[in-house]
């Protein structure tokens, strides 16, 4: 039934060039449980560390120690990818989420030690597929019609993730955040098991190549890649603490604000699900350097918004505006880094060097934060990030692809 729906909806369209329609509906199913369990735990993972007594600083730097640890292994994770291939490196990964996701349930009753073990497990594990999902879907897009494709990509994530939050939170109020973080551990698991007869549709037993490496290409939007990083952290960590701690008042004693804040990540599904249709129709009309460009300044602006919201009705119309604005920059620009890694000629080593900034970007970001709450408020703090996260956005308008001078 799954390969039927995925049929009807894109093989027939010229999805895709090198790859079968089995292996690419293997990588969607894995794909979508992945994402479906990243986003039903993975989401409140800042809230259940401040309803457990973790201050902002503490929350703050822990990111900090984690997206830093992923920026330093990311290179060793790409040649781990190059060696055994994109697929088996996703299995690999969604096997290590598993019993990080168990040691952070575990944290009440064991402290604070088992976070080391949680951020490397999940470090690797977050590296490693970022890395791989992204070079096996670099290698089976269509040039001709990349912009729909990763438009298709971004829907059936939307999808996922949109209504992933609004299950956990609901069980989270429910059975606790114990009961969440075990379930995504199970869905992991699951996402491990279509990909147990993919072959690679890349050749496997590489190594990374720096020599002759395209460097002045890199720096062209390394900028840009650098505000990935850290808009990621605004958008989700920063949005994320000052929703439940300023706008919902988050206590110890209750799981009601999982509940609330499943709702309000859940509503901006629908608007990401057309967005990212009509986006990927103009950026295959040779229009998406100017949509690159309009998203970053539209996306600025939400950061700027940020901190006058009040209210949960106005930060479910800000989370609507945010989705569709990151996914006016997003989608031309992963095209932008798509078409890069194709002229680079070695493409493994560049996704894998653009994973070193992206998550640079994000340690940065984390740490920005926690050294704020040492001259001012918590709250205070993440009030006023967000100025930080819409300055930083604009990096973005420095990014430079040769695919957008064409």
């Amino acid at each position: 039934m799954v390969r039927k729906f995925f049929h009807t909806l894109i093989a027939r369209r010229h999805f895709w060039r090198y790859a079968t329609f089995s292996e690419v509906a293997e990588l969607y199913v894995s794909r979508m449980l992945r994402m479906a369990a990243l986003y039903m735990a993975a989401s409140f993972m800042s809230i259940y560390l401040y309803q457990n007594g973790y201050i902002i600083a503490q929350i703050g730097f822990f990111w900090a120690a984690f997206f830093l640890f992923k920026s330093f292994i990311a290179l060793p994770t790409a040649r781990f990818v190059a060696w055994i291939g994109p697929k088996h490196a996703i299995l690999v990964s969604n096997i290590l989420y598993i019993p990080a996701m168990i040691l952070f349930a575990l944290l009440p009753q064991y402290g604070p030690w088992l976070l080391v073990g949680t951020a490397v497990l999940q470090g690797l594990s977050a590296a490693m597929y970022s890395i791989a999902y992204l070079i096996d879907f670099s290698k089976v897009k269509s040039t001709e019609h990349a912009g729909k494709e990763i438009a298709y990509m971004n829907i059936f994530e939307k999808i996922t993730t949109g209504l992933s939050p609004l299950v956990g939170g609901f069980i989270a109020f429910l059975f606790g955040p114990q009961v969440v973080i075990i379930i995504a551990a199970i869905l992991f698991a699951l996402a491990a098991a279509p990909l147990f007869k993919t072959g690679e549709q890349v050749k496997v037993g590489q190594k990374l190549q720096f020599k002759g490496f395209p460097w002045r290409l890199l720096l062209r939007h390394s900028a840009g890649q650098f505000s990935v990083g850290f808009d990621s952290v605004t958008s989700g960590t920063v949005w994320t603490l000052y929703v439940a701690v300023v706008i919902f008042g988050i206590t110890a004693s209750s799981n009601d604000v999982y509940a609330s804040m499943g709702v309000l990540l859940s509503v901006v599904f629908i608007a990401a699900i057309v967005a990212s249709y009509t986006y990927g129709k103009i950026i295959d009309k040779s229009k998406g350097g100017e949509l690159m460009k309009a998203g970053a300044v539209a996306n600025a602006l939400t950061h700027f918004v940020r901190p006058f919201v009040v209210s949960p009705v106005t930060v479910a119309g800000l989370n609507a505006a945010n989705e569709l604005a990151t996914t006016a920059y997003n989608l031309p620009y992963t095209r932008g880094v798509f078409d890069n890694a194709d002229l680079s000629g070695v493409r493994i080593t560049y996704l894998g060097v653009n994973e070193v900034i992206s998550n640079f970007g994000a340690a940065a970001a984390a740490f920005l934060l926690a050294c704020a709450t040492f001259i001012m408020s918590g709250e205070d703090a993440l009030r006023n990030f967000f100025f930080i996260g819409g300055v930083v956005a604009l990096l973005m308008l420095t990014a430079r692809f040769p695919l957008y001078k064409k």
